[in-house]
């Protein structure tokens, strides 16, 4: 297997782990609710283990982590803070859902993608910790 196309599969999944941990920042600033933030804090940590994960896997593959979400990360963020003003609790968790689903789509696509065994299995932790994270968002819907 390529190292190198293996190196810009996993900075796809790097790319969606920082958009992650940006949103959530966005998410956590607009909720009102104490306990709900602290979720969203345990969550977003998780991203940035993720994060860490992910960028010393690539560098230690010879690859180089991208690390700049771009134009259209800062369009998304300005986005979405704007969409978020003055919307309730449930309203926020639910656009954290649809992101994390999101993200969760993004690294089974990866996944289905050419992989070596040791990538492979760095995709598969971190979608099972996307995924048990989603249910943690879940259990704060009313």
């Amino acid at each position: 297997m390529d190292s190198k196309l293996a190196n810009k599969t996993l900075n796809k999944l790097l790319q969606g782990e920082y958009m992650a941990v940006d949103t959530f920042n966005i998410f956590i600033s607009k909720l009102k609710d104490e306990k709900m933030k602290r979720k969203l804090q345990r969550v977003q940590k998780e991203h940035r283990k993720n994060i860490s994960t992910l960028a010393e896997f690539i560098q230690n593959q010879g690859g180089e982590p991208k690390e700049n979400l771009g134009l259209k990360g800062t369009m998304a963020d300005f986005k979405l803070n704007r969409e978020l003003n003055s919307k309730d609790n449930n309203y926020i968790i639910n656009k954290v859902i649809e992101g994390e689903t999101q993200g969760i789509n993004m690294a089974e696509k990866v996944l289905r993608g050419r992989l070596d065994h040791n990538s492979r299995k760095i995709a598969e932790e971190i979608l099972d910790q996307d995924r048990k994270s989603l249910n943690e968002i879940k259990s704060l819907i009313n």
